[in-house]
């Protein structure tokens, strides 16, 4: 779950940065998955410790 929040909230985020600094739609996609790409793997990471520690 941590994961897909990660990738959604990601994508959110992406796109509202790249809206602010005055982004057409294909420049809102790139944020969108790169934000999207980073996050999620942070909220991967974080779940292995997660398990690891339970």
């Amino acid at each position: 779950m941590i994961v897909i929040a990660g990738l959604v909230g990601g994508g959110i985020l992406g796109a509202m940065t790249a809206r602010k600094r005055g982004g057409k739609g294909l420049d809102m996609a790139q944020y969108a998955a790169g934000y999207g790409i980073a996050l999620g793997l942070v909220g991967l990471f974080l779940t292995i410790v997660i398990e690891r520690m339970l």
